[in-house]
């Protein structure tokens, strides 16, 4: 039912009255409606439908075509309407859909295209097209407007549109040599000029930006036909296709007698109501008896199991594809025009305009998908030339190595398209098979260059050739596309024109090499390259000792540089600008830089190094003051030398799968290119290979409908394969015997003389070597490679003896014994590997695999998995062992690491994987990154402390650490929460405080603090007398207050002291979480006092470290470090968290600074679980190399600078 406004603007355009059309006087903006109404049509293109199903382009547009084109307007409106409804139906829907009912729109769509082509058969709608296009070419460009050239591109999209809709064979039902809808078109085509338009665009210099166009239309003109065919019309029958045509029905003729005999021996003598029934025995039926045969005898050789049944359906994900193109012979008098048009397109326009296209292509100006008219073009006129005359010079824009690259290229990347996008797998095929009737075509005219009687000719066909055979891509080419080929998107065509050019190229390379002697060729090899792993510090070369005695040498050289004061730094750079790592963050690296210099006897380098690293980072005088004496400077490179500092280190963030697993060296793949001596018949043996044969099998299906040359270059593959590498037994395969059967058995055999041949020889070759092993037949159920073949034909186990270096020895009957006392005592010893133990106590040397197959062969074990390590072989998980990793989740979840102690606490050892996996599936945690372990992050003291020994042992502590393992580090963490460690990490966290407390005394914060001190102490009193705890809100009461919680500084140290942000939008104030004890919140409210506060509060403080000596020893080295040691021994006591006894330890360490802390782990949205006072256990790190965590944020850079 066509819409009311639709069909009101269809008869507002006129009425055909006879062969006049009257149009009516609204006619121009009934089309400019029609025209809207298509742009706002829906998903099902409802519109399109309508003015199809009515015929509007029929009946009104084509009459207003041709009988008012002089009406300029109305005739530009029209072409755009007719664009519009002709464009194709897979550009309307974008591919063909799925579902039913879009696709049922998508093929009446379709239906109404095909009913427009037919239309447009018609001389006066083209000769309308022609005349103007032709008006609109002999304007000048200077007097052509831009209305015009929109006018030209929209013709040219209409003739194309036209075209491009694909004819319906069903309905046409032509045959060879009739004309159908297309070829009356072409013919229409050919009587408007519109052919003669087409080529003075393509050989015009002032129309290059219409070659793109000329070209998709000419494609389309030549899309049905056979370039070969075409170059020999009117040329009277030759000789070849004479003979083949002969052969073609002399095989039919064959199979009809076949047919007629067979139906003869059918008819019995008797009458055909009782046939008789029979026993036949040896065969059994369904149950036990023999089968009972109710048919003619005649009939039994066709009996089969499978008689009756419903054949088994294939889903349609694994039916073969389509074959979308069909050639067909067209009328004679419009191959006459297309042979004629293709000359003349040849010696005027293929150069020029395939040129100007692959431009345009590689410019990049042109749209998706492009060249592969590019292609289809090169494939087709280069055929047609080959087989007209052969004139090189006609196509020598395409016939270059580069352009063979071009090929290659878009080959190679339709072959991984077609891979990666499954979805769109078929049309890269197609795409992929335009790309190799490329290739095939420029083999082809090279190899018909060879006998071209022009001796230059044939030099750039030897030029050509060793350009192609040299480079490895064009070799490896072929073994790709016959490994990855898949029978669901690529077409059997396509797998034709693979195997016929791999043909061409086999006998191009094959005959090269013989007149050669002996071809180089290029050589490429992917190297894998080793990453090396991080050098531990008890790898370093020399050890304190030999240090010792080294370093007089190395003073010496020191002493050199004092004559050179102005030591030159511009080629010392102590930073990589380039990494990842900040350049902040680089300064550990730095010393070991230093020492690496020192221990390769490069003092001068390492001093210059020093100094440069002193004026990148000057703060905290990591590397010295700025103004230190040389002696210090030495005294300092001893320390650092001495110093057995931890080496380099893995990455600073891995991901989360790079921290679950162990840690692997990376492998770095390499391509080394060389040169290397060309063989023939290795390069032949890369095709002996299951798939490839598959391939040719599958085509050789089909021999019926193959061409003879197709035939050939199958047998001739094969018989490369079994005759020329001796390897028959490769094709010993029942699929490929099944084939021959049919072949030998078809009545007309005698037309596949070569296919026979072959069989025969095949089938030979498997009945002598059947005869001396029986297991050959065994082996035909099989798809074979290279090693099977071998062993079939000299013997299993023959593939060793070759190796006899390589091979095990064979076990003795003492060996035998031995193995079955060792692994019937040690199996019930748990704790330990079984074949471990078992291989330290074998006499003779054996590797794990032997040990665990011969276990196996003996029968002693049932597997090769019983015994593989670490538990994996326990999958199934019992009730108990639920419950107890329930149990030690819940015990471990607050520690550091959960999943390594519930890994040495669990009692059916297994992964680590497939705990995290058991623990996600029972719910215990939502994700993988909740069990990473939360590694504690050490103080960076701010410079090198005096002596050798402080700094040794400070940087033994980060060694002892990084080279200790799992267990052991975990078991250090333990001791470590008991003692020291704890009130390193409590210090550090309330310096860090206390520092922002300062800076915003200094800033004008001092009220807002002693609020947020208030209001800490008042909730830890609340807290301690009720013995519950809730989150509280800070709620700003003043203006003063309210404008400090919007400052970010101010913000950090709420952050810093461990309250929670509001967590959505709902909340609007910060709020005191319910997880900070009393003790807790008091020490952080202790942290936020002024420093004449706490000397007010701490009159007793103990005597080593007063709070005036800062200011006596101002200029000293270790004037800092002792100042904030004394300051967090105050804000330790005052919280009532420090003993007499821990005071006495602060003495011990004087040498050590303490460095704020840089950054703090933060998790987003939710409350802090990490308590403030012991958050992260820090790390000392001097010389090393700082831990970077996995999520960092809050950099406090610039708060740590305003302190020091």
């Amino acid at each position: 039912m066509m819409n009311c406004e639709l069909l009101a603007t269809c008869s507002a355009l006129g009425y055909l009255e006879g062969d006049t059309y009257h149009r009516e006087p609204d006619c121009l903006e009934s089309v400019k409606d029609l025209i809207r109404y298509l742009r706002h049509e829906d998903e099902t293109r409802d519109v399109r439908q309508q003015l199809g199903a009515a015929q509007t382009l029929q009946s009104d547009l084509l009459p207003i075509l041709t009988q008012h084109h002089q009406d300029k307007p109305l005739f530009d409106a029209v072409i755009r309407l007719m664009v519009n409804l002709t464009q194709p139906a897979l550009l309307c829907f974008g591919s063909v859909p799925k579902e039913p009912s879009l696709r049922h729109h998508f093929l009446q769509v379709l239906a109404y295209l095909q009913a427009y082509k037919e239309a447009f058969a018609s001389e006066k709608a083209f000769g309308v097209l022609s005349e103007t296009l032709y008006e609109l070419l002999q304007l000048g460009w200077e007097e052509r407007q831009e209305e015009d050239n929109l006018l030209i591109e929209r013709i040219l999209l209409l003739v194309r549109n036209i075209l491009h809709v694909p004819a319906d064979l069903d309905q046409e039902k032509r045959i060879d040599d009739d004309a159908s809808v297309h070829d009356r078109l072409l013919w229409v085509i050919h009587l408007s000029g519109l052919d003669d338009l087409l080529l003075f665009l393509a050989s015009s210099s002032a129309e290059q930006q219409w070659s793109l166009h000329v070209l998709e239309i000419i494609s389309l003109m030549f899309r049905d036909q056979n370039p070969e065919q075409l170059a020999g019309v009117g040329q009277g029958r030759l000789a070849q296709e004479q003979s083949r045509d002969v052969a073609e029905l002399a095989a039919l003729r064959q199979r009809e007698m076949a047919e007629k005999r067979a139906r003869a021996l059918q008819r019995g003598n008797r009458h055909s109501r009782f046939g008789g029934s029979y026993i036949v025995q040896g065969l059994k039926s369904i149950g036990e008896r023999d089968l009972i045969f109710h048919k003619g005898l005649h009939n039994l050789r066709n009996y089969s199991s499978d008689l009756g049944k419903q054949r088994q359906r294939v889903p349609k994900r694994r039916q073969a594809a389509q074959e979308l193109s069909v050639q067909r012979r067209s009328a004679l008098n419009v191959r006459l025009f297309l042979r004629d048009f293709c000359l003349e397109f040849l010696e005027n326009c293929y150069n020029r305009l395939m040129g100007l296209v692959k431009d345009n292509l590689l410019r990049e100006k042109a749209q998706q998908h492009d060249e592969t008219y590019y292609m289809w073009a090169l494939a087709f006129f280069m055929a047609f030339n080959r087989a007209a005359s052969l004139r090189p010079g006609l196509v020598s824009e395409t016939l270059s190595v580069r352009t063979f690259h071009f090929i290659e290229q878009n080959l190679t990347n339709y072959y991984e398209m077609m891979l990666t996008d499954r979805k769109e797998a078929a049309s890269w095929a197609c795409r992929m098979h335009l790309a190799l009737k490329a290739y095939q075509e420029l083999l082809a005219t090279v190899n018909e260059l060879d006998m071209s009687p022009d001796k230059a000719v044939r030099e750039s066909s030897r030029i050509i050739k060793n350009n192609i055979f040299y480079v490895m891509e064009y070799r490896e080419l072929f073994l790709a596309l016959f490994r990855k080929f898949d029978e669901r998107c690529q077409t059997r065509s396509l797998l034709r024109d693979l195997v016929e050019t791999t043909h061409l190229f086999l006998k191009m390379l094959e005959r090269f090499c013989r007149n050669r002697g002996n071809l180089v060729v290029q050589n490429k090899q992917k190297k894998r390259k080793k990453k090396k792993k991080p050098i531990a510090s008890d790898n370093v070369p020399s050890s304190l000792g030999q240090r010792e005695a080294m370093w007089p040498s190395l003073v010496e050289q020191l002493q050199c540089c004092t004559q050179d004061p102005e030591l030159s730094l511009e080629f010392m750079i102590p930073f990589d600008a380039a990494s990842e790592v900040p350049v902040e963050e680089q300064r550990a690296e730095v010393m070991v830089r230093i020492q690496d210099c020192l221990l390769a006897g490069q003092a001068p380098q390492a001093l210059t190094l020093l100094r440069s690293a002193r004026e990148v980072w000057p703060e905290r005088n990591v590397f010295g003051f700025p103004d230190i004496l040389l002696q210090e400077e030495m005294q300092l490179l001893k320390q650092i030398f001495c110093a057995p500092l931890p080496r380099q280190q893995g990455p600073e963030e891995r991901g989360a799968e790079e921290e679950e697993e162990e840690e692997e060296e990376e492998e770095l793949q390499v391509v080394l290119v060389s040169e290397k001596e060309f063989n023939f018949l290795d390069y032949l043996k890369r095709f002996a290979n299951s798939t490839v044969l598959r391939a040719y099998v599958l085509l050789l299906r089909d021999y019926r409908q193959n061409s003879a040359h197709t035939n050939h270059c199958i047998v001739k593959m094969l018989h490369r394969l079994a005759h020329d590498l001796r390897m028959e037994a490769l094709l010993f395969q029942l699929s490929l015997f099944y084939l021959f059967n049919h072949l030998l058995s078809d009545p007309a055999a005698g037309a596949y003389k070569e296919l026979v041949t072959f069989a025969k020889y095949v089938l030979g070759k498997f009945f002598a070597l059947a005869a001396v092993n029986q297991k050959a037949f065994v082996e035909l159920l099989f798809w074979k490679n290279t090693s099977v073949v071998r062993e079939m034909t000299e013997g299993y186990g023959s593939l060793d003896g070759g190796f006899s270096s390589r091979k095990p020895p064979a076990w003795s009957l003492e060996e035998e014994a031995q193995l079955q006392e060792l692994y019937l005592a040690r199996k019930v010893v748990e704790g330990q590997d079984v074949i471990d133990t078992i291989m330290a106590h074998l006499k003779t040397p054996r590797t794990r695999n032997q040990v665990i197959h011969h276990l196996v062969w003996l029968g002693l074990a049932d597997s090769v998995r019983d015994f593989q390590r670490k538990g994996s072989n326990i999958v199934l998980w019992t009730e108990d062992q639920e419950l107890e990793l329930r149990r030690l989740f819940e015990e471990f979840q607050d520690s550091d690491d959960v999943l390594g102690h519930i890994m040495k606490n669990v009692t059916a050892k297994r992964s680590r994987a497939r705990i995290v996996d058991k623990l996600l599936a029972l719910g215990l945690v939502a994700e993988r990154k909740q069990l990473y372990k939360k590694r504690r992050k050490k103080l960076v003291p701010s410079g090198l402390p005096n002596g050798a020994e402080s700094l040794k042992d400070f940087c033994q502590e980060d060694l002892e650490e990084e080279n200790l393992t799992e267990e052991e580090s975990k078991e250090n963490e333990e001791k470590e929460e008991v003692s020291e460690a704890k009130q390193i990490s409590q210090g550090s966290s309330v310096l860090l405080t206390e520092n922002l407390g300062q800076s915003l005394h200094q800033k004008g914060f001092s009220t807002p603090l002693l609020w947020l001190q208030n209001c800490l102490f008042q909730v830890a009193d609340d807290r301690q007398e009720d013995g519950c705890s809730q989150a509280v809100p800070l709620v700003p009461l003043t203006e003063e207050n309210e404008e400090a919680m919007e400052n970010e500084q101010f913000q950090q140290l709420l952050c810093k002291l461990g309250l929670r942000p509001p967590a959505s939008e709902q909340e609007t104030f910060w709020r005191i979480p319910a997880k900070l004890s009393p003790i807790q919140l008091r020490r952080a409210a202790a942290s936020l006092s002024q420093p004449e506060e706490e000397e007010k509060l701490q009159p007793g403080l103990d005597p080593e470290v007063p709070g005036g000596q800062g200011l006596e020893e101002e200029h000293q080295r270790e004037d800092q470090a002792q100042t904030l040691r004394a300051l967090l021994s105050a804000r330790k006591k005052k919280a009532g968290l420090v003993s007499p006894a821990e005071e006495g330890t602060a003495g011990g360490k004087e040498q050590l600074k303490v460095a704020p802390k840089k950054r703090q782990l933060l998790d987003s949205g939710e409350e802090q679980e990490e308590d403030v006072g012991r958050s992260k256990a820090t790390e000392l790190e001097a010389p090393g190399i700082q831990k970077k965590k996995r999520f960092q944020i809050e950099d406090e850079d610039e708060s740590e600078e305003s302190e020091a």
